[in-house]
């Protein structure tokens, strides 16, 4: 999260290029929307898998990082793929999200705009129960969840693809009356969301899913992407960002 924040503080102040990043997660991590409550974390059970936490800069409920690829596109608010609204910058980036899963062979289609804006159903605290307005969804199913930040100069949006695995593990660390509950919110998660694997009946490589990624957001939007590591700046401003924020229990645990 630290190192989005610092991409989009440079791209913001002209020094880096509009970014498409590509990363995974290790040791596995849960991530909290803005706005979402600490409470929501079965504190004891994410240290009982050795799992972390994180609150990140955009909306959205949880999402268990693990066996997943997470992308992130950064750019400056008058950027033309960028700009507008929060749903047109959405539907636009949609269709490089869209392009990417179809060049893995994935018979995906896209959710329409619903008469209510659909950035993230606040009743539950798992953000692949529900698509919203223009995700991709498989067979039904959610199988990418992605959100939003708009900054005075800048836009970050970022999201996150499980490629295999037991969609529903998230809800082992997450709060619930009971187990019951729990087990009825597995179900649920099972029943709305799907992996990569489960789409194509085969196990696709990080590296796979990253370079249809590529092409499908070059091929859609127009943009020949150029590969390269973090500059001196964006690195010193990741760490700025992990001490003052992204490492802080003052940040995670605020809400």
């Amino acid at each position: 999260m630290a190192m989005d924040a610092a991409i989009l503080e440079n791209v913001i102040a002209g020094q880096s290029p509009p970014t498409l990043r590509l990363y995974d997660w290790d040791p596995a991590c849960l991530s909290l929307g803005f706005a979402q409550l600490f409470a929501d974390v079965d504190e004891a059970a994410l240290t009982a898998h050795g799992w972390q936490v994180v609150r990140r800069p955009t909306g959205g409920r949880a999402i268990l990082h693990t066996d997943e690829l997470t992308y992130s596109v950064i750019g400056p608010s008058n950027e033309p793929r960028l700009v507008g609204g929060v749903l047109e910058s959405y539907k636009r980036l949609s269709e490089g999200l869209m392009k990417a899963l179809l060049l893995l062979e994935l018979p995906v289609t896209r959710q329409p705009m619903r008469e209510s804006n659909g950035f993230g159903a606040l009743d539950n605290p798992v953000c692949f129960e529900v698509p919203s307005d223009y995700e991709i969804t498989l067979k039904g199913k959610k199988i990418i969840g992605s959100a939003q930040a708009r900054k005075k100069g800048g836009v970050l949006q970022h999201g996150s693809l499980p490629l295999f695995g037991d969609i529903a593990r998230i809800t082992e660390i997450l709060r619930y009356p009971n187990e019951e509950s729990r087990q009825e919110a597995a179900d649920r998660v099972r029943a709305r969301a799907a992996t990569v694997e489960e789409g194509l009946g085969r196990r696709v490589s990080w590296e796979e899913a990253g370079d249809a990624f590529v092409r499908g957001f070059s091929e859609t939007l127009n943009i020949e992407f150029v590969e390269g590591d973090l500059t001196q700046a964006e690195m010193l401003a990741s760490e700025r960002w992990m001490t003052e924020r992204y490492a802080g229990e003052a940040w995670t645990q605020r809400a």
